[in-house]
């Protein structure tokens, strides 16, 4: 019964798999660089004109339902099931590229700014808004005393190269600098890509080492070793999430994190929701340009990144962007949970491969079973745990503190203490 029942889940996440290598999200709904050059071209008046290619579901919709053919009831199976479900609404958001339906598909996926978390009450655009307000009061203070130095890309090139051969040895993926690129730099178990024109600041060079490397490019190649479930290794939205958010939980823990990243993750939000509110590409792309003080071409990709795929008049954008904070908080609950009920051993599983932090406690039983093995790569935070386990034994202390009147005893405390005047010379 038990080597049956391997053969089955196995036989389940290999067919998956081989559906989820006609699922790439992001290269299909990518613009190509004459949209950009027709745009600027009008004078920024006008709505661009992206054009997708045909998109056939069919295929991935047939290899899903014959994986599901075989799917029972057991943990392990819903856990396929889950699987199943997020390529069947990739493959038909991919379908419906340029169409509002293709918004259905997106939040189904990854949500919306305005859906309800776990705790039933916070949501990803509150979440946003509240750093946004904070790093607005912030805006002198981290532009006179936090300076920052510009980086170019064959620089960052190199320093991401160096690093990953030290994190990945042999199976280090190649660091190149491309033309064009969704994203300032993306990350695959085989390449890693920056983009040629984009800016880029010495906080950049750790984030997106601890990023793109540590998180990104480790689990890919943790989920290549996963031969008895190769889905593992798919990157596909139903792990984005957890993906993203363990990314971005690593750029704070190593303290990589910086004002204006968390600015740039917040603003992505607050647009998102414009769009789903009814603004089309030109009014989002005001609202970037104001907040990119005046840098037309990064303003367009902002704005690019929220209407990718999606309907350029308003309503219906994609919504992949609110992952990076809504998975933040999920995972860095997560941590604190499982280290305050005495789980920390099930911490290095969440880089076994590409994974939602659902998948955990059926990956406990997999592996226990033999089909899920450790990960080969963890980023430096996880093979030394010393110091995340202090920091999340002391976050989870913290949070039952009452903020609320904390806040007001030290906010009456400084009411009428004058501001302090430093340079970067004394402080």
């Amino acid at each position: 019964m038990t080597n049956n029942f391997d053969q089955r889940i196995v036989a389940i996440a290999g067919r998956l798999s081989d559906a989820a290598r006609d699922v790439r999200i992001l290269r299909h709904v990518s613009w190509d660089a004459s949209v950009r050059e027709a745009f600027f071209s009008s004078g920024a008046r006008e709505l661009p004109r992206p054009e997708y290619p045909h998109y056939d579901a069919s295929p991935v919709l047939e290899k899903i339902t014959y994986a599901r053919a075989l799917m029972q009831t057991s943990d392990a199976d819903q856990w396929l099931a889950r699987q199943a479900l997020a390529l069947e609404h990739s493959a038909r958001m991919l379908a419906s590229a340029g169409t509002a339906d293709f918004y259905l598909h997106s939040r189904e996926l990854y949500g919306a700014p305005g859906d309800v978390l776990l705790d039933q009450s916070t949501t990803s655009l509150a979440l946003a808004a509240d750093f946004d307000t904070a790093l607005s009061s912030l805006d002198g203070f981290s532009s006179d005393l936090l300076p920052s130095e510009s980086v170019g890309a064959e620089q960052l090139a190199e320093e991401i190269s160096l690093a990953v051969g030290q994190m990945f040895g042999s199976d280090a993926p190649e660091v190149s600098v491309v033309d064009e690129l969704s994203a300032n730099a993306l990350a695959g178990a085989q390449r890693i890509r920056v983009r040629r024109d984009a800016i880029f600041n010495d906080k950049d060079v750790s984030q997106l080492i601890h990023h793109e490397a540590g998180i990104h490019v480790a689990t890919s190649l943790n989920g290549l070793a996963q031969m008895r479930l190769p889905i593992l290794a798919a990157s596909h939205p139903g792990t984005t999430r957890t993906q993203e958010g363990l990314a971005v939980f690593a750029e704070f823990i190593t303290g990589s994190m910086d004002p204006e990243r968390l600015r740039r993750l917040s603003d992505r939000i607050i647009a998102i929701q414009m769009a789903v509110d009814g603004a089309d590409f030109l009014q989002v792309y005001e609202y970037f340009l104001e907040r990119t003080r005046g840098d037309e071409r990064q303003a367009f990709e902002n704005a690019r990144r929220v209407f990718r795929g999606g309907d350029l008049r308003g309503g219906a954008p994609f919504t992949k962007d609110i992952v990076y904070l809504d998975g933040l908080l999920r995972v860095h609950n997560f941590l604190r949970s499982v280290v305050s009920s005495g789980r920390a051993d099930c911490l290095p599983l969440l880089f076994c491969g590409k994974l939602d932090l659902e998948d955990i406690p059926v990956l406990c039983d997999l592996h226990a079973r033999g089909l899920c093995f450790p990960p080969r790569f963890l980023p430096s935070w996880v093979s030394d745990m010393r110091f995340l386990l202090s920091y999340l034994a002391y976050s989870a202390f913290l949070n039952t503190i009452d903020l609320k009147r904390v806040t007001q005893h030290y906010d009456e405390l400084l009411q009428s203490a004058p501001l302090v005047e430093l340079s970067i010379d004394n402080a």
